[in-house]
Protein backbone atom coordinates (compact mmCIF):
# COMPACT_ATOMS: atom_id res chain seq x y z
CA UNK A 1 0.00 0.00 0.00
CA UNK A 2 1.11 3.17 -0.53
CA UNK A 3 2.09 6.25 1.96
CA UNK A 4 1.21 9.78 1.06
CA UNK A 5 2.26 13.52 2.07
CA UNK A 6 1.69 16.35 1.83
CA UNK A 7 4.44 18.72 0.22
CA UNK A 8 5.45 22.06 1.06
CA UNK A 9 7.55 22.50 -1.28
CA UNK A 10 4.67 21.41 -4.18
CA UNK A 11 1.56 22.38 -2.38
CA UNK A 12 0.41 18.84 -3.16
CA UNK A 13 -0.07 15.45 -1.80
CA UNK A 14 2.29 13.21 -2.94
CA UNK A 15 3.25 9.45 -3.05
CA UNK A 16 5.55 8.74 -0.52
CA UNK A 17 9.23 7.50 -2.46
CA UNK A 18 12.00 6.82 -0.24
CA UNK A 19 15.77 7.49 -1.50
CA UNK A 20 16.53 4.54 -0.37
CA UNK A 21 14.31 1.44 -0.33
CA UNK A 22 12.72 0.46 2.91
CA UNK A 23 14.49 3.32 4.77
CA UNK A 24 13.49 6.93 5.43
CA UNK A 25 15.63 9.59 6.86
CA UNK A 26 13.78 12.51 8.97
CA UNK A 27 14.99 15.58 10.56
CA UNK A 28 12.57 17.68 12.92
CA UNK A 29 13.57 20.66 14.02
CA UNK A 30 13.60 20.73 17.71
CA UNK A 31 13.29 22.86 20.40
CA UNK A 32 14.83 26.17 21.79
CA UNK A 33 15.94 25.56 25.62
CA UNK A 34 15.20 28.63 26.79
CA UNK A 35 11.75 27.90 28.40
CA UNK A 36 9.04 25.04 28.63
CA UNK A 37 7.69 23.99 25.77
CA UNK A 38 4.10 24.88 25.07
CA UNK A 39 1.78 23.02 24.20
CA UNK A 40 1.51 24.74 20.67
CA UNK A 41 5.14 23.65 20.21
CA UNK A 42 4.33 20.20 21.06
CA UNK A 43 1.35 19.62 18.85
CA UNK A 44 4.28 20.01 16.31
CA UNK A 45 6.15 17.09 18.18
CA UNK A 46 2.96 14.77 18.09
CA UNK A 47 2.31 15.21 14.61
CA UNK A 48 6.36 14.18 14.26
CA UNK A 49 5.82 11.36 16.34
CA UNK A 50 2.81 9.99 14.59
CA UNK A 51 4.39 10.54 11.11
CA UNK A 52 7.39 8.26 11.95
CA UNK A 53 5.00 6.00 14.23
CA UNK A 54 2.79 5.99 10.57
CA UNK A 55 5.77 4.85 8.25
CA UNK A 56 6.98 2.34 11.00
CA UNK A 57 3.77 0.92 10.91
CA UNK A 58 4.49 0.84 6.99
CA UNK A 59 7.60 -1.30 7.27
CA UNK A 60 9.95 1.38 6.92
CA UNK A 61 13.04 1.67 9.14
CA UNK A 62 13.16 5.44 9.97
CA UNK A 63 16.46 7.70 11.55
CA UNK A 64 15.31 10.65 12.89
CA UNK A 65 17.92 13.32 13.90
CA UNK A 66 16.83 16.14 15.80
CA UNK A 67 18.57 19.36 16.93
CA UNK A 68 18.66 20.86 20.21
CA UNK A 69 19.16 24.79 19.90
CA UNK A 70 20.98 25.82 23.00
CA UNK A 71 22.84 28.92 21.40
CA UNK A 72 22.35 31.52 18.98
CA UNK A 73 18.06 31.90 18.45
CA UNK A 74 17.42 35.47 18.60
CA UNK A 75 13.55 36.67 19.47
CA UNK A 76 13.02 37.22 15.97
CA UNK A 77 13.64 34.69 13.01
CA UNK A 78 15.56 37.86 11.35
CA UNK A 79 18.24 38.24 13.44
CA UNK A 80 16.94 40.60 15.20
CA UNK A 81 15.98 41.09 19.28
CA UNK A 82 17.76 39.24 22.19
CA UNK A 83 19.39 35.85 22.63
CA UNK A 84 16.85 33.53 23.85
CA UNK A 85 18.90 31.70 25.93
CA UNK A 86 20.81 34.98 27.38
CA UNK A 87 16.75 35.97 28.38
CA UNK A 88 16.42 33.02 29.83
CA UNK A 89 19.76 32.98 32.25
CA UNK A 90 18.75 36.79 33.04
CA UNK A 91 15.04 35.71 33.99
CA UNK A 92 16.34 32.92 36.57
CA UNK A 93 19.51 34.30 37.48
CA UNK A 94 21.14 30.93 36.17
CA UNK A 95 24.07 30.36 33.67
CA UNK A 96 23.03 29.78 29.92
CA UNK A 97 24.27 26.20 30.32
CA UNK A 98 22.04 25.99 33.59
CA UNK A 99 19.48 26.75 31.70
CA UNK A 100 19.64 24.64 28.57
CA UNK A 101 20.07 21.61 30.83
CA UNK A 102 17.34 22.59 32.80
CA UNK A 103 14.90 23.08 29.74
CA UNK A 104 16.01 20.53 27.95
CA UNK A 105 15.07 17.85 30.76
CA UNK A 106 11.88 19.68 30.79
CA UNK A 107 11.47 18.60 27.42
CA UNK A 108 11.96 15.28 27.06
CA UNK A 109 9.80 14.74 30.50
CA UNK A 110 6.71 16.62 28.58
CA UNK A 111 7.51 14.07 25.39
CA UNK A 112 7.25 11.10 27.86
CA UNK A 113 3.84 12.27 29.37
CA UNK A 114 2.71 12.99 25.51
CA UNK A 115 4.10 9.44 24.14
CA UNK A 116 6.53 11.10 22.01
CA UNK A 117 9.27 8.90 21.25
CA UNK A 118 12.82 9.75 21.27
CA UNK A 119 14.59 10.88 18.25
CA UNK A 120 17.32 8.29 17.48
CA UNK A 121 19.61 11.03 17.30
CA UNK A 122 19.45 13.93 19.38
CA UNK A 123 22.10 16.75 18.36
CA UNK A 124 23.41 20.07 20.34
CA UNK A 125 23.91 22.95 18.65
CA UNK A 126 26.62 23.50 21.09
CA UNK A 127 28.57 20.14 20.33
CA UNK A 128 28.46 20.71 16.59
CA UNK A 129 29.81 24.12 16.63
CA UNK A 130 32.90 23.32 14.37
CA UNK A 131 30.89 21.42 11.72
CA UNK A 132 28.77 25.01 11.51
CA UNK A 133 31.82 26.63 11.11
CA UNK A 134 33.27 23.66 8.03
CA UNK A 135 29.57 24.42 6.45
CA UNK A 136 30.03 28.84 6.36
CA UNK A 137 33.45 28.28 5.12
CA UNK A 138 32.45 26.13 1.89
CA UNK A 139 29.66 28.48 1.37
CA UNK A 140 32.29 31.15 1.70
CA UNK A 141 34.44 29.93 -0.76
CA UNK A 142 31.39 29.56 -3.31
CA UNK A 143 30.84 32.76 -3.26
CA UNK A 144 27.58 32.56 -1.55
CA UNK A 145 28.39 34.98 1.61
CA UNK A 146 30.13 38.50 2.68
CA UNK A 147 31.56 40.16 5.65
CA UNK A 148 30.15 43.37 7.21
CA UNK A 149 30.94 44.78 10.45
CA UNK A 150 32.87 41.77 11.28
CA UNK A 151 29.49 39.15 10.81
CA UNK A 152 29.28 36.90 8.08
CA UNK A 153 25.90 37.31 6.26
CA UNK A 154 24.39 34.98 3.64
CA UNK A 155 23.77 36.70 0.07
CA UNK A 156 20.62 35.49 -0.80
CA UNK A 157 20.44 37.38 -4.14
CA UNK A 158 23.19 34.48 -5.11
CA UNK A 159 21.16 31.39 -4.44
CA UNK A 160 18.02 30.60 -7.17
CA UNK A 161 14.71 30.41 -5.99
CA UNK A 162 15.13 31.64 -2.68
CA UNK A 163 11.31 31.70 -2.09
CA UNK A 164 10.38 28.31 -3.58
CA UNK A 165 9.14 26.84 -0.34
CA UNK A 166 7.29 29.68 0.98
CA UNK A 167 5.84 30.53 -2.52
CA UNK A 168 6.11 34.15 -1.69
CA UNK A 169 7.25 37.23 -3.23
CA UNK A 170 10.07 39.07 -1.84
CA UNK A 171 7.99 41.46 -0.67
CA UNK A 172 5.83 39.35 0.62
CA UNK A 173 8.74 37.27 2.31
CA UNK A 174 9.90 40.29 3.66
CA UNK A 175 6.94 41.61 5.71
CA UNK A 176 6.29 38.45 6.93
CA UNK A 177 9.58 38.17 8.71
CA UNK A 178 9.21 41.67 10.46
CA UNK A 179 12.55 42.25 9.03
CA UNK A 180 14.34 45.26 10.79
CA UNK A 181 16.35 47.48 8.96
CA UNK A 182 20.49 45.76 9.76
CA UNK A 183 23.27 48.54 7.94
CA UNK A 184 25.33 45.21 7.67
CA UNK A 185 23.14 43.47 5.27
CA UNK A 186 23.24 44.48 1.59
CA UNK A 187 19.35 42.50 0.84
CA UNK A 188 17.41 42.79 4.10
CA UNK A 189 16.56 39.19 3.59
CA UNK A 190 20.12 38.18 4.06
CA UNK A 191 20.89 36.57 7.16
CA UNK A 192 23.85 35.84 9.56
CA UNK A 193 25.82 32.90 9.21
CA UNK A 194 28.17 33.84 12.16
CA UNK A 195 28.44 36.75 14.74
CA UNK A 196 31.35 38.57 15.58
CA UNK A 197 30.33 41.39 16.24
CA UNK A 198 26.50 41.71 17.74
CA UNK A 199 24.68 43.73 20.06
CA UNK A 200 25.27 41.63 23.12
CA UNK A 201 29.09 42.78 24.45
CA UNK A 202 29.15 40.15 27.22
CA UNK A 203 27.99 37.09 25.15
CA UNK A 204 28.51 34.35 27.26
CA UNK A 205 28.57 31.45 24.48
CA UNK A 206 31.43 32.52 22.23
CA UNK A 207 34.11 30.26 20.04
CA UNK A 208 37.08 30.60 17.92
CA UNK A 209 36.51 30.83 14.33
CA UNK A 210 38.06 31.65 10.97
CA UNK A 211 36.16 35.49 11.39
CA UNK A 212 37.00 35.92 14.98
CA UNK A 213 35.35 35.04 18.21
CA UNK A 214 31.84 34.78 18.24
CA UNK A 215 28.99 32.33 17.65
CA UNK A 216 26.72 31.11 14.97
CA UNK A 217 23.55 32.02 13.52
CA UNK A 218 20.06 29.70 14.19
CA UNK A 219 19.69 28.97 10.69
CA UNK A 220 23.00 27.12 9.67
CA UNK A 221 22.53 24.94 12.68
CA UNK A 222 20.18 22.77 11.40
CA UNK A 223 21.82 22.48 7.58
CA UNK A 224 24.65 21.54 9.65
CA UNK A 225 23.52 18.85 11.91
CA UNK A 226 21.09 17.40 9.84
CA UNK A 227 23.83 16.88 6.92
CA UNK A 228 26.33 15.55 9.33
CA UNK A 229 24.44 12.93 10.82
CA UNK A 230 21.69 12.34 7.71
CA UNK A 231 24.16 12.77 4.95
CA UNK A 232 23.34 15.96 2.35
CA UNK A 233 19.99 14.06 0.98
CA UNK A 234 16.87 13.44 3.25
CA UNK A 235 13.66 11.82 2.93
CA UNK A 236 11.45 14.51 5.04
CA UNK A 237 12.05 17.91 6.86
CA UNK A 238 9.58 18.99 9.51
CA UNK A 239 8.65 21.54 11.63
CA UNK A 240 6.01 24.08 12.17
CA UNK A 241 4.32 26.15 9.60
CA UNK A 242 5.81 29.81 11.09
CA UNK A 243 9.08 28.00 9.89
CA UNK A 244 8.40 27.93 6.34
CA UNK A 245 9.40 31.61 5.46
CA UNK A 246 12.20 32.12 7.38
CA UNK A 247 14.44 29.45 9.01
CA UNK A 248 13.07 26.94 6.40
CA UNK A 249 13.79 29.06 3.73
CA UNK A 250 17.17 29.39 4.62
CA UNK A 251 18.15 26.03 5.83
CA UNK A 252 17.41 25.38 1.85
CA UNK A 253 19.86 28.09 0.68
CA UNK A 254 22.48 27.44 2.73
CA UNK A 255 21.87 23.34 2.48
CA UNK A 256 21.50 23.41 -1.51
CA UNK A 257 24.72 26.47 -1.56
CA UNK A 258 26.75 23.60 -0.26
CA UNK A 259 25.84 20.61 -1.98
CA UNK A 260 24.41 21.64 -5.55
CA UNK A 261 21.54 19.95 -5.25
CA UNK A 262 18.12 19.08 -4.03
CA UNK A 263 18.72 18.75 -0.38
CA UNK A 264 15.18 18.03 1.00
CA UNK A 265 12.36 15.45 -1.03
CA UNK A 266 9.33 16.07 1.23
CA UNK A 267 9.05 19.02 3.57
CA UNK A 268 5.99 18.93 6.44
CA UNK A 269 4.74 21.36 8.61
CA UNK A 270 2.03 21.29 11.29
CA UNK A 271 -0.69 23.73 11.78
CA UNK A 272 -0.83 26.28 14.62
CA UNK A 273 -3.03 24.87 18.45
CA UNK A 274 -4.72 28.95 19.06
CA UNK A 275 -6.43 30.35 21.58
CA UNK A 276 -9.26 32.46 21.17
CA UNK A 277 -7.27 35.33 21.34
CA UNK A 278 -4.86 34.24 18.48
CA UNK A 279 -1.71 31.52 18.93
CA UNK A 280 0.61 31.37 21.78
CA UNK A 281 3.42 33.35 22.25
CA UNK A 282 6.54 32.87 24.86
CA UNK A 283 7.40 36.53 24.05
CA UNK A 284 4.23 37.78 25.31
CA UNK A 285 3.68 35.53 28.12
CA UNK A 286 0.42 33.76 27.33
CA UNK A 287 1.51 30.19 26.82
CA UNK A 288 0.21 26.96 28.36
CA UNK A 289 2.02 23.65 29.20
CA UNK A 290 1.90 20.04 29.81
CA UNK A 291 1.84 20.99 33.22
CA UNK A 292 -0.63 24.02 33.15
CA UNK A 293 -3.15 21.48 32.01
CA UNK A 294 -2.39 18.39 34.42
CA UNK A 295 -2.74 21.30 36.74
CA UNK A 296 -6.27 21.37 35.82
CA UNK A 297 -6.80 17.68 36.13
CA UNK A 298 -5.91 16.77 32.61
CA UNK A 299 -3.16 14.01 31.23
CA UNK A 300 -0.86 14.47 28.80
CA UNK A 301 -2.55 11.80 26.70
CA UNK A 302 -5.66 13.49 27.08
CA UNK A 303 -3.87 16.00 25.10
CA UNK A 304 -2.73 13.31 22.81
CA UNK A 305 -5.79 12.39 22.07
CA UNK A 306 -7.54 15.93 21.74
CA UNK A 307 -4.93 16.47 18.59
CA UNK A 308 -5.56 13.39 16.84
CA UNK A 309 -9.00 14.58 16.62
CA UNK A 310 -7.75 17.24 13.89
CA UNK A 311 -5.85 16.84 11.09
CA UNK A 312 -2.42 18.32 11.50
CA UNK A 313 -2.57 20.96 8.76
CA UNK A 314 -5.47 22.71 10.18
CA UNK A 315 -5.54 25.19 13.00
CA UNK A 316 -6.66 23.72 15.83
CA UNK A 317 -8.78 25.75 18.33
CA UNK A 318 -7.83 25.41 22.37
CA UNK A 319 -10.23 25.61 25.37
CA UNK A 320 -10.46 23.61 28.19
CA UNK A 321 -14.02 22.92 27.38
CA UNK A 322 -12.84 21.44 24.46
CA UNK A 323 -10.10 19.31 25.79
CA UNK A 324 -12.14 18.64 28.61
CA UNK A 325 -14.94 16.49 25.83
CA UNK A 326 -12.11 15.19 24.79
CA UNK A 327 -10.95 13.97 27.97
CA UNK A 328 -14.29 12.50 28.26
CA UNK A 329 -14.20 10.67 25.17
CA UNK A 330 -11.50 9.08 25.47
CA UNK A 331 -12.21 7.79 29.00
CA UNK A 332 -14.56 6.25 27.47
CA UNK A 333 -12.92 4.73 24.44
CA UNK A 334 -10.59 3.34 26.87
CA UNK A 335 -13.37 1.93 28.98
CA UNK A 336 -14.63 -0.04 26.15
CA UNK A 337 -11.16 -1.27 25.40
CA UNK A 338 -10.63 -2.62 28.94
CA UNK A 339 -14.21 -4.14 28.65
CA UNK A 340 -13.34 -5.78 25.38
CA UNK A 341 -10.26 -7.08 26.80
CA UNK A 342 -11.92 -8.66 29.57
CA UNK A 343 -14.28 -10.39 27.18
CA UNK A 344 -11.29 -12.05 25.13
CA UNK A 345 -10.08 -13.87 27.91
CA UNK A 346 -12.79 -15.85 27.27
CA UNK A 347 -12.67 -16.20 23.56
CA UNK A 348 -8.93 -16.76 23.60
CA UNK A 349 -9.03 -20.44 22.56
CA UNK A 350 -11.56 -19.66 19.43
CA UNK A 351 -9.18 -19.75 16.38
CA UNK A 352 -8.35 -16.12 15.24
CA UNK A 353 -9.30 -15.21 11.41
CA UNK A 354 -6.21 -14.04 9.55
CA UNK A 355 -8.17 -12.59 6.59
CA UNK A 356 -9.74 -10.34 8.88
CA UNK A 357 -7.63 -9.48 11.12
CA UNK A 358 -5.61 -7.87 7.62
CA UNK A 359 -8.93 -6.31 6.15
CA UNK A 360 -9.11 -3.94 8.98
CA UNK A 361 -5.33 -3.40 9.04
CA UNK A 362 -5.42 -2.29 5.97
CA UNK A 363 -8.59 -0.35 6.27
CA UNK A 364 -6.08 1.54 9.26
CA UNK A 365 -3.06 1.97 6.82
CA UNK A 366 -5.55 3.20 4.15
CA UNK A 367 -6.06 6.62 6.63
CA UNK A 368 -2.88 7.35 7.98
CA UNK A 369 -1.14 6.83 4.62
CA UNK A 370 -3.63 9.34 3.52
CA UNK A 371 -1.11 12.31 5.01
CA UNK A 372 -1.96 11.17 8.58
CA UNK A 373 -5.81 11.17 8.43
CA UNK A 374 -5.78 10.12 12.24
CA UNK A 375 -9.41 11.32 12.28
CA UNK A 376 -10.60 8.87 10.22
CA UNK A 377 -7.93 6.16 11.49
CA UNK A 378 -10.14 6.89 14.88
CA UNK A 379 -13.16 5.85 12.75
CA UNK A 380 -11.70 2.73 11.77
CA UNK A 381 -10.88 1.99 15.49
CA UNK A 382 -14.00 2.57 16.39
CA UNK A 383 -15.77 0.45 13.48
CA UNK A 384 -13.29 -2.50 15.04
CA UNK A 385 -15.11 -2.19 18.66
CA UNK A 386 -18.61 -1.87 17.37
CA UNK A 387 -18.70 -4.78 14.71
CA UNK A 388 -20.18 -8.20 15.56
CA UNK A 389 -18.08 -9.41 12.50
CA UNK A 390 -14.73 -9.53 14.79
CA UNK A 391 -14.51 -11.25 18.26
CA UNK A 392 -13.37 -10.08 20.99
CA UNK A 393 -9.88 -11.59 20.84
CA UNK A 394 -9.58 -10.59 17.00
CA UNK A 395 -10.22 -7.04 18.41
CA UNK A 396 -7.78 -7.04 20.90
CA UNK A 397 -5.00 -7.57 18.09
CA UNK A 398 -6.29 -4.96 16.10
CA UNK A 399 -6.75 -2.49 18.79
CA UNK A 400 -3.37 -2.98 19.65
CA UNK A 401 -1.75 -2.82 16.34
CA UNK A 402 -3.41 0.31 15.98
CA UNK A 403 -2.06 1.79 19.22
CA UNK A 404 1.50 1.26 17.70
CA UNK A 405 0.58 4.86 16.08
CA UNK A 406 -2.13 6.29 18.41
CA UNK A 407 0.16 5.71 21.41
CA UNK A 408 -2.48 6.30 24.00
CA UNK A 409 -2.24 3.11 26.47
CA UNK A 410 -5.50 1.36 24.99
CA UNK A 411 -3.77 -1.83 25.28
CA UNK A 412 -0.74 -2.70 27.34
CA UNK A 413 1.06 -4.08 30.17
CA UNK A 414 -0.52 -1.80 32.95
CA UNK A 415 -3.97 -2.39 31.57
CA UNK A 416 -3.75 -6.15 30.94
CA UNK A 417 -2.54 -6.00 34.36
CA UNK A 418 -5.77 -4.76 35.99
CA UNK A 419 -8.02 -6.79 33.78
CA UNK A 420 -6.26 -10.04 35.26
CA UNK A 421 -6.62 -7.90 39.02
CA UNK A 422 -10.38 -7.63 37.69
CA UNK A 423 -10.96 -11.48 36.86
CA UNK A 424 -9.32 -12.62 40.22
CA UNK A 425 -11.83 -10.52 41.95
CA UNK A 426 -14.57 -12.03 40.10
CA UNK A 427 -13.46 -15.14 40.67
CA UNK A 428 -13.29 -14.53 44.72
CA UNK A 429 -16.91 -12.68 44.61
CA UNK A 430 -18.14 -16.19 43.25
CA UNK A 431 -16.38 -18.27 45.59
CA UNK A 432 -17.76 -16.58 48.64
CA UNK A 433 -21.34 -16.41 47.18
CA UNK A 434 -20.99 -20.13 46.33
CA UNK A 435 -19.72 -20.48 50.19
CA UNK A 436 -23.12 -18.46 51.31
CA UNK A 437 -25.36 -20.46 49.44
CA UNK A 438 -24.08 -23.98 50.83
CA UNK A 439 -24.50 -22.75 54.36
CA UNK A 440 -28.00 -21.41 53.06
CA UNK A 441 -27.00 -17.55 53.62
CA UNK A 442 -29.00 -16.06 51.10
CA UNK A 443 -29.21 -12.66 51.68
CA UNK A 444 -25.01 -12.32 51.44
CA UNK A 445 -25.61 -14.79 48.16
CA UNK A 446 -27.37 -12.17 46.47
CA UNK A 447 -25.39 -9.27 47.81
CA UNK A 448 -22.85 -10.49 45.76
CA UNK A 449 -24.75 -11.56 42.77
CA UNK A 450 -25.66 -7.80 43.14
CA UNK A 451 -22.21 -6.20 42.88
CA UNK A 452 -21.29 -7.96 40.64
CA UNK A 453 -24.35 -7.41 38.54
CA UNK A 454 -23.20 -3.55 39.17
CA UNK A 455 -19.88 -4.60 38.00
CA UNK A 456 -21.33 -5.68 34.57
CA UNK A 457 -20.69 -9.40 35.46
CA UNK A 458 -23.92 -12.09 34.62
CA UNK A 459 -24.00 -14.95 36.31
CA UNK A 460 -24.86 -18.46 35.26
CA UNK A 461 -25.41 -21.23 37.97
CA UNK A 462 -24.88 -24.78 35.99
CA UNK A 463 -25.03 -28.55 37.81
CA UNK A 464 -21.03 -28.31 37.44
CA UNK A 465 -20.77 -24.83 39.11
CA UNK A 466 -20.92 -20.84 38.14
CA UNK A 467 -19.57 -19.38 34.97
CA UNK A 468 -19.57 -15.76 34.27
CA UNK A 469 -19.71 -13.44 31.23
CA UNK A 470 -19.36 -9.74 30.64
CA UNK A 471 -22.98 -8.41 29.75
CA UNK A 472 -23.72 -7.29 26.21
Amino acid sequence: MDFYIYDTMTRKKAKFVPLEKGKVKMYTCGPTVYNYAHIGNLRTYIFEDILKKSLEYFGYKVKHAMNITDVGHLESDADTGEDKMELGAKRENKSVWEIAKFYENAFFRDCEKLHIKKPDIICKATDNIHDMIKMIKILQNKGYTYISNGNVYYSIDKFKDYNKLANLSMNELEAGSRVEIDKGKKNPMDFVLWFTNSKFKNQIMQWDSPWGRGFPGWHVECSAMSMKYLGDRIDIHCGGVDHIPVHHTNEIAQSEGVVGHKWVNYWMHGEFLVLSNGKMSKSKGDFLTVSSIEDKGFSGLDYRYFCLQSRYRKQLLFNFDALKDAALSYKKLKDKVSNIILKSKQDKYNEIDENIIEYYKEKFSKQIGDDLNTPNAFTILQEVIKTDKLSNMEKKILIESFDNVFSLELVNHKNSKNSEVDEIIINKLIEDRNLARKSKNWVEADTIRDKLNSMNIELIDLKDGTKWRIKN
